[in-house]
């Protein structure tokens, strides 16, 4: 499949190499949803490639398909947190996101003493 240019994928998922948090969107992603660094771009998202998930998230606006996606993948919710801590960091989304969990210091609530 072609890309289509829409810039979901630069808006719904994290993207760890940016330190771009779910559902956000991308600091590089211009008005025109084409990437400012397209040329110098971390290989995650020069690796990419459309797929059928572009298919599935097909909307007329980049707001509707980001909602699909973040939808299809059960991410509404943990989005929806995310941009109401207005975090801009990735790593202190997560950061966060512990907290809330309640896991003392910020440890991982799974992690063993």
């Amino acid at each position: 499949m072609e890309c289509t240019l829409c810039g979901a994928c630069c808006v719904a998922p994290d993207i760890a190499a940016l330190d771009k948090p779910l559902g956000l969107r991308c600091p590089h992603l211009l008005p025109d949803n084409l990437c400012a660094i397209y040329e110098q771009r971390p290989s995650i998202c020069r690796d990419y490639q459309a797929d059928e998930v572009c298919r599935l998230i097909e909307a007329p606006t980049l707001d509707e398909r980001v909602h699909k996606y973040l939808a299809l993948f059960e991410l509404t919710e943990e989005a929806r947190a995310v941009k109401e801590q207005g975090c801009p960091s990735m790593k202190r989304a997560r950061q966060a996101a512990r907290e809330r969990a309640g896991a003392p210091g910020g440890e991982r609530p799974d992690k063993a003493p």
